[in-house]
């Protein structure tokens, strides 16, 4: 980027840096290839984006990856029954806090973007990604549902476009998401961050930080609605229904060790 870095900070799974003389901050996950989103990871973009609001005239906010993939999506080892009650609520206080960002955010997209790792990038206002990017919400083959892609897909892309992903758990690839309107701007594999610097020099630098801020706040009001009022809903079905039943553990385990699952719907059980 052009300008220069200032103020590097590193928090754990995530690390947060300011360019372009403060004008954009760069929040970039740097947990190894697969940018797995489990707890400690979330924490670490809690950290980083309240570092990137406490910057005055912030133009832009850049969310990307150091690996060559965005995120293979969160632990599933955290979505066991134990633990998956706090993993939601985090992954919550995160989508919450990226959609309060002062400033317009961008996610950086290449490689695999899976499960919450998409979730991250549906909270974000604009998408940039190369022709490696691929794009899935395979909570299904698990026996579960995503509650924030459910969420607030249909509010990037519409109903029938979400149906596809949350019902299917089908894997996109970088054109199909641009044509569905999922990505924003698509470029050839190697130039996401040329074509994201271009973009910040073009639309973003020379406004008024001010009139951003408020323009984005305004752009993301079905985001925000979705948030507070649909993600609640989905969150209790999730627990207090789905999670009643005993597939979606079975799936789960069945993930982790590596076996076909048992569905108990085919066996006439019933949890």
């Amino acid at each position: 980027m052009d300008g220069g870095l200032e103020g590097v900070t590193m928090s754990g799974k995530a690390s947060l840096e300011f360019t372009n003389d403060g004008a954009v901050a760069r929040i970039t996950l740097t947990a190894g290839k697969a940018n797995i989103v489990d707890v400690a990871m979330m924490d670490a973009l809690l950290e980083a984006f309240a570092g990137a609001s406490e910057q005055p005239a912030l133009h832009a906010i850049v969310l990307g990856s150091a690996s060559p993939h965005f995120s293979f999506g969160a632990s599933i080892e955290e979505h066991l029954p134990d633990r998956i009650a706090g993993t939601l609520a985090r992954l919550g206080e995160v989508l919450r806090a990226i959609a309060a960002a002062p400033a317009p955010t961008i996610a950086a997209v290449t490689g695999l973007c899976l499960g919450g790792g998409l979730e991250l990038v549906l909270a974000c206002d604009l998408v940039v990604a190369d022709e490696t990017a691929q794009f899935a919400l395979p909570e299904i083959k698990l026996a579960v549902f995503p509650p924030a892609g459910a969420a607030l897909l249909p509010a990037r892309i519409g109903a029938a476009h979400a149906s596809e992903m949350i019902l299917t758990g089908a894997n996109w690839t970088a054109a199909q998401a641009h044509a569905a309107g999922l990505v924003t701007r698509l470029c050839a594999a190697g130039d996401a961050e040329s074509t994201l610097r271009l973009w910040l020099e073009s639309d973003f630098l020379p406004r008024s930080p001010i009139a951003l801020h408020y323009a984005a706040m305004a752009a993301r009001r079905p985001v925000i609605h979705a948030l507070q009022h649909d993600l609640p809903e989905l969150e209790r079905m999730y627990l207090h229904d789905l999670m009643s039943n005993a597939d979606p553990e079975e799936g789960i385990r069945a993930f982790l060790e590596k076996r076909a699952p048992v569905w108990h719907a085919a066996t006439g059980a019933h949890a």
